[in-house]
């Protein structure tokens, strides 16, 4: 059976007219749902700063590896990176914005929407009865 085209101003609740409103998973920040990124900063929201080795070290990441995830944070203006020296020995330190707090925080609030869904809806959702 060939497929409706929606146009512009049509919705899946035009096709569905049953259908509920979105799914929070469609809410998900993609750029914090990558697992790295995601671990990153779970580790930032608890720190004030956080030196590169020590979020190498702790996740298990090679440098660039590492490197590429802050920029691609620090581009979205959740991440602010600072480069200083400890006597000579050159230091990289990391530290959450209050744009990436906020991002993260909205984040987890649609986690929770996830997890607080009622078991009844999802249920109804799969077509399964109680």
């Amino acid at each position: 059976m060939p497929r409706k085209e929606l146009s512009g101003s049509e919705t899946s609740t035009t096709l569905h007219p049953n259908a509920q409103a979105p799914h929070p998973r469609f809410q998900l920040n993609e750029a914090i749902h990558q697992p790295v990124r995601l671990s990153i900063l779970g580790l930032l929201v608890h720190s004030q700063r956080v030196e590169f080795a020590f979020l190498r070290d702790h996740l298990g990441l090679k440098d660039a590896n590492l490197s590429q995830h802050l920029t691609a944070l620090e581009a979205l203006g959740y991440v602010s990176i600072t480069k200083g020296f400890v006597g000579k020995r050159p230091r990289t330190w990391v530290a959450m914005s209050d744009a990436g707090r906020a991002a993260f925080t909205e984040y987890l609030d649609v986690l929770q929407q996830i997890i607080a869904q009622p078991a009844d809806q999802r249920s109804t959702d799969t077509g399964e009865k109680q």
